[in-house]
């Protein structure tokens, strides 16, 4: 048996049974496991530069690189879409997410080889964020220079 249905009660349809997004509940979650991971970067800063007596600037670098490493090993382990799922759009700031996509993309071509495979589309995901920022610095630059000057 077929029903048919205008759009209109396909419409109606589909609100009624579509869950409703709880705004309050992600807005906390995200902000509270979004500070979980600044907490968390500032004190690997600080040991950073308590273990290797590293400046602050320097620290910052590691800090950077392990939250790559952290962020690449949960998106090969399955585990990082999960994080996201639970804790919402909390871990995925800038580079997080970059080295979620690019690692994601790796995985997904792994199969065809290192050069036709991994190397021909690990920056599928990520290579419009490369291209388009990269055209703005370089636009923001000159803007800056003929603004500012040299």
């Amino acid at each position: 048996m077929v029903i048919i249905m205008s759009d209109e009660q396909y419409q109606k349809f589909i609100k009624k049974y579509t869950p409703k997004p709880k705004k309050l509940i992600n807005a906390i979650t995200t902000f509270v496991a979004g500070g979980l991971v600044g907490l968390s970067s500032e004190i690997l800063l600080e040991l950073y530069e308590f273990w290797f007596n590293l400046p602050r600037k320097e620290s910052g670098v590691l800090v950077i690189l392990t939250l790559i490493v952290i962020a690449s090993i949960l998106t090969a382990l399955g585990v990082f879409d999960i994080c996201v799922t639970k804790l919402k759009s909390a871990l995925i700031i800038p580079i997080t997410g970059f080295a979620h996509s690019i690692t994601s993309a790796a995985l997904e071509y792994r199969t065809e080889g290192l050069v036709l495979g991994i190397g021909a589309n690990i920056f599928k995901l990520a290579g419009t964020v490369i291209l388009y920022g990269t055209v703005a610095v370089y636009i923001f630059g000159i803007i800056r220079l003929l603004i500012i000057g040299g």
